[in-house]
């Protein structure tokens, strides 16, 4: 089986969270698969919810010429299986809160129409990605556009105040997965069963966020996976796709 392989960087991130909006906009810890997707399209030059906006605006829902299904990076690229590998130590990467103000004058109601926004940032965000070879276009495409450092629109890390470097890319081969061995990726919590016992000669670690994995078709609202990254040894896996590469083991999800 076969795979491409890159390494994902920038400066900062902000991947938000939609149900937090108060105080401060706060951001997942890694980059989810419906932002990654986003990306690999801004590389294709595939539309996004905003083309999809253009296109629905005169119209009502269930109107002749309505489309109610997916943007389109989504709707071509949702079938590829993506490894997501955070490249911190036990996976989590430092976060700050950046204060800046929005003054277009119509951002907020008091005087002067000035918003004081408050986002948090990841700092100095690394990933290695790997993306399975489903035998689709859409993969051969964005290998070719990924090993010749091609790219129709600017990838983003999140927002576009969050450029995305992409380097080391190639493409690998992959074996079948090795038991009785840590995964050294993501993976979703309820496709496998992780030993209790800690790992011998390092620290132990287990990092747990509940992520973005799916887009609801009707609203295109999130949906939700607990996702994992641990150095626990994994005991049972169930139906899923896990390969191997230099003896190590990664979850595609």
């Amino acid at each position: 089986m076969k795979a491409v392989s890159f390494r994902l960087s920038g400066k900062t991130a902000c991947f938000r969270k939609p149900d937090v909006n108060q105080f401060a906009y706060f951001s997942y810890n890694n980059i989810h698969k419906p932002a990654l997707l986003g990306l690999l399209g801004a590389i294709l030059g595939l539309g996004g919810y905003a083309q999809l906006s253009d296109k629905n605006r005169a119209l009502k829902r269930g109107a002749l010429g309505y489309d109610d299904g997916f943007p389109e990076f989504y709707e071509k690229l949702k079938g590829l299986k993506v490894s997501i590998i955070p490249l911190a130590p036990y996976g989590y990467f430092s976060k700050k809160i950046q204060v800046f103000n929005n003054s277009v004058g119509y951002a907020s109601r008091e005087e002067g129409g000035n918003l004081i926004i408050r986002e948090q940032w990841i700092e100095e965000p690394k990933w290695q990605i790997m993306i399975l070879d489903n035998g689709s276009k859409e993969y051969e495409r964005l290998k070719e556009y990924l090993i010749d450092k091609k790219s129709v629109f600017v990838p983003y890390l999140g927002k576009n105040d969050h450029i995305a470097n992409i380097d080391e890319v190639g493409e690998i081969e992959l074996s079948n997965f090795i038991e009785k061995v840590k995964i050294s990726s993501l993976f979703i919590e309820n496709e496998c069963e992780i030993s209790g016992g800690k790992p011998r000669g390092e620290l132990s670690y287990f990092f747990k966020e509940v992520s973005p994995m799916r887009l609801q078709k009707d609203y295109h609202f999130y949906e939700y996976e607990n996702l994992i990254f641990t150095n626990h040894k994994i005991e049972l896996f169930k139906h899923s796709e896990i390969y191997s590469y230099d003896n190590k083991n990664y979850f595609f999800i």
